[in-house]
């Protein structure tokens, strides 16, 4: 008799910091503040307990947490559906994120259009800016010996190069447009709704400000200037695929910015090869992309009844797949828990996979390059402050709310 059908035999939180059996099996909620607390523990449970669980919250949900599965929903866009996600949250986007909220044809419609801006070719005259920007950065606070990291770096690196370099945004609408970004993208949250409509205001001003100025042969332009099937984009479908950079664009970069930094904290042995060894600095973003991901689980809908590991889901079920916890799966990574720059392969969900893979993974791994590369070039003995307790940000991405570090103070390298 499994778990599911008898008694749960563990009640109380295990010793791993997991969350109660109990919890995992019929209570599972990506919106807690426990899960984004002890995701590790908990969706290593979630593996060994049943790969494939019925929650009861939010009116009744899949939870798929395998590496074979999570992958096999991706890559079943058939079956599993984008279009309408997990459908939780009390309050919706606007309009349709594209392409996420689509599926092919029209999601491939919509990809293409986007993807030639965030090729490797596309986004590499970007490192000099971005570098430069790193630096003024690191400036603003290494003289201090701390600061709270992701105030001071992680929210401002890809919120300020994706709006300079990417959209040709102003930058005085910046802080505006991350609090929005990040508020809306909290479902539960008593703004949620509120963000969301002024996001949508913002980009449909600045869309519209766009088309009645020079063009500058951005992503921003392509998307203006699109036509779908033949027919010109609508307004809507303008103010989605550019909702959907800014949300992409902003959140998950930062999330694993101040995510890879939390881990220098706790296993100083990293920080110190890669100081040693900084041409390791890509194998270990990917390595540590794996372990940690910011971006940890998306929705799909069963568009018909389906086996799903062993498990009847019928037509109409919402389903959720965790990135993260298919990225510490035993039965793909061996000793999944352990940062290793060996590993024969590195197949990491941590920019998703299937038709809906991040189109901003080569600009994501640009800016972490950079950035890794002069931080542990500059910043020394990296510690977590004395006292402090890293709280995350919950749903759909994870990263420390706040990360306040210390570390020996160092010269400014630009004017005073």
């Amino acid at each position: 008799m499994s778990e599911l059908d008898g008694e749960v035999m563990e009640k109380s939180t295990p010793e791993s910091g997991a969350l109660p059996d109990d919890w995992c099996l019929r209570h599972f909620d990506h919106l807690s503040p426990d899960l984004a607390a002890t995701m590790p523990d908990t969706m290593a449970r979630m593996r060994e307990l049943c790969p494939v669980a019925r929650s009861e919250e939010h009116d009744g949900f899949w939870v798929v947490s395998t590496y074979e599965d999570v992958l096999g929903v991706a890559q079943n866009w058939e079956v599993y559906s984008s279009a309408h996600g997990l459908g939780v949250s009390k309050a919706p986007t606007v309009v349709r994120n594209l392409p996420v909220q689509a599926d092919p044809p029209d999601q491939r419609i919509f990809k293409r259009l986007i993807n030639p801006f965030f090729t490797p070719a596309a986004v590499a005259p970007w490192e000099r800016p971005t570098r430069e920007l790193v630096t003024r950065l690191i400036d603003d606070f290494i003289e201090d010996g701390g600061c709270e990291f992701m105030d001071a770096f992680a929210r401002p690196l890809p919120s300020l190069t994706f709006f300079d370099l990417a959209l040709n945004a102003p930058a005085d609408d910046l802080e505006k447009v991350a609090y929005l970004a990040s508020k809306s993208s909290v479902p539960d949250d008593p703004e949620a709704r509120e963000c969301w409509l002024g996001l949508y205001q913002w980009i449909k001003d600045f869309t519209r400000a766009r088309r009645g100025g020079p063009e500058h042969g951005d992503v921003v332009d392509a998307v203006l200037n699109a036509r779908i099937d033949g027919r010109p984009i609508t307004e809507d479908e303008i103010i989605g695929t550019v909702q959907l950079l800014i949300l992409g664009g902003l959140e998950t970069t930062a999330g694993a910015l101040g995510l890879m930094v939390a881990r220098f904290c706790a296993e100083p042995e990293i920080p110190a090869l890669l100081r040693a060894r900084p041409e390791l600095i890509p194998s270990a973003i990917q390595e540590l992309l794996r372990l940690e991901p910011s971006f940890v689980s998306v929705g799909r809908t069963a568009m018909r009844d389906a086996d799903l590991g062993g498990r009847q889901v019928k037509k109409g079920d919402k389903v959720l797949i965790h990135w993260a916890s298919a990225n510490r799966d035993a039965g793909e990574f061996t000793d999944p828990d352990r940062f290793e720059l060996d590993r024969e392969r590195n197949r990491h969900l941590s920019f998703g996979a299937g038709p809906h893979r991040c189109a901003g993974s080569n600009l994501a791994r640009l800016n972490l390059r950079v950035a890794l590369e002069e931080l542990l070039r500059r910043l020394d003995d990296i510690r977590l402050r004395d006292g402090a307790k890293i709280e995350y940000h919950r749903g759909l991405t994870r990263s420390p709310l706040s990360l306040p570090i210390t570390f020996t103070p160092g010269p400014r390298l630009g004017p005073s």
